[in-house]
């Protein structure tokens, strides 16, 4: 994989896929848990921004140790790596538990599909939340590895 593109290192261009799809599943399951209509009418939608940030996140993970490499050694980068290292596993939660409710949902009416969607839904909410506030903390190291970064360079 190349590191840089047009002069953009590959993983600032990945890493804003990531943080606006990620989101979007995580809000896109909270709402398809508790509303059963749009569940009929987005919920395939959702799965699908799920798998492509659960595509994307190692990706950028594995981007980012490329451009860490270039930079020197620094405890705010070594934060936000160990961060996003692990998303990747609330990302895959989010897509089995968001793929799961709607494989159920759309299911005929059967005496286990009622209760197997209440408790689907309700780890929708949980992943769903765990994943939107895991993608927010790798995003914050990574922003503050950044521009605490800026802030102490020297003014040219």
């Amino acid at each position: 994989m190349p590191e840089f593109i047009n002069g953009l290192p590959v993983h600032a261009l990945v890493v804003h896929a990531v943080v606006v799809l990620v989101p979007l599943a995580v809000l896109g399951a909270i709402v398809i848990a508790v509303w059963p209509a749009a569940r009929a009418r987005f919920g395939w939608l959702v799965v699908g921004f799920a798998a492509v940030g659960a595509v994307l996140t190692p990706i950028a993970t594995s981007s980012g140790e490329d451009l860490e490499k270039r930079l020197p050694e620094n405890d705010l980068i070594k934060a936000h790596e160990e961060l996003g290292d692990t998303l990747i596993w609330f990302v895959l939660g989010l897509l089995v538990v968001v793929t799961a409710l709607m494989v159920v949902s759309t299911r005929t009416a059967q005496s286990w599909t009622k209760p197997a969607v209440i408790v689907l839904a309700v780890l929708c909410v949980g992943v769903g939340a765990a994943a939107g506030v895991h993608t927010y903390r790798v995003g914050d190291a990574g922003a503050r590895a950044v521009w605490d970064g800026i802030d102490q360079q020297p003014a040219r």
